[in-house]
């Protein structure tokens, strides 16, 4: 019963973009292989930076699809609960000790036998959006925990590439001069 309402709350959560940023990520670090092994080619650390920028635009917008759902919490939950069968709205109601959802009649269980139990109890607004609430923050936080570690990713391979790129300038330089790397 603990696990009802997570459940409920992902299957209705960007999962498919949250695959494809998850494949992004996998992609980005299978492409930062060669540009690790090969240190004086600069084309994959270029791929790689631009699929770390790819990256971060996809869990951002990500993350904002999910912190906009939150600022209209319960009108989501209010279609959820009516979408929902009498065996979820059910264990909802046992889950928090409610019956109902605002104005969305309860369903007859062990926790509402009546419509005067019923009235004697609260509904389930308030304990399923706040159980939403802090869910949710926890996933677009850590969302926006990854843009942040994305955009370390993407300076540091930012200034590899610098680096890299003033090594080949000074090989030129020696090579123009009839200089060897010692």
């Amino acid at each position: 019963m603990d696990n009802v309402a997570p459940n409920l709350l992902l299957a209705h959560a960007p999962l498919n973009s949250a695959l494809f940023d998850a494949g992004l990520v996998f992609l980005t670090f299978i492409a930062s292989i060669p540009g690790l092994i090969f240190t004086t080619k600069r084309a994959w650390l270029k791929v790689y930076c631009w699929m770390v920028l790819g990256c971060i635009i996809v869990t951002l917008v990500i993350g904002l699809q999910i912190w906009y759902s939150t600022l209209k919490t319960r009108a989501n939950l209010a279609v959820m609960w009516d979408a929902e069968g009498p065996q979820m709205q059910q264990l909802l109601q046992e889950r928090w000790k409610c019956c109902g959802y605002m104005n969305i009649p309860f369903h007859t269980d062990s926790t509402c036998p009546s419509p005067l139990a019923a009235s004697a109890k609260p509904d389930c607004v308030g304990p399923f959006s706040d159980f939403a609430n802090n869910f949710l923050d926890l996933v677009f936080t850590a969302m926006f925990g990854m843009v942040a570690l994305d955009a370390i990713l993407l300076l540091c391979g930012l200034v590899v590439l610098k680096k890299r790129e003033e090594e080949e300038r000074y090989r030129h330089i020696d090579e123009k001069s009839k200089y060897t790397r010692i």
